[in-house]
């Protein structure tokens, strides 16, 4: 028997959105290595959503202009925030074999 997430409705879906789409592009192939630029320089680990959303790192790389992504975050509940991490961690994960290496130090766990 294969394992299957449990689907969870999202209650702040336009915040939800909001902030899902910044994460895909922050993460799209021509903008990947900017994001990874901006967490790099703002000293944290990829892994560390909060301090990514602290920091503004998806507004530095301009995947979200206008709104502050944690802003958005903490507008969600806490189960569209366990969503919203576990899709941020998904992504993170699915970024280029080549560009993991090359930020080896991001991807750290300490």
């Amino acid at each position: 028997m294969a394992f299957e997430q449990a689907a969870i409705k999202v209650e702040k879906e336009k915040e939800f959105a909001e902030l899902k789409g910044a994460i895909n592009r922050a993460f799209a192939p021509e903008a990947v290595e900017r994001f990874l630029d901006e967490v790099l320089s703002a000293g944290l680990r990829v892994r560390d959503l909060d301090g990514v959303l602290a920091k503004g790192a998806l507004e530095g790389a301009g995947a979200l202009v206008g709104r502050r992504a944690k802003d958005l975050y903490e507008a969600l509940p806490v189960t569209d925030r366990a969503q919203m991490k576990e899709f941020y961690l998904f992504k993170i994960e699915e970024a280029d074999p080549e560009l993991r290496r090359k930020y080896h130090r991001l991807y750290q766990y300490y």
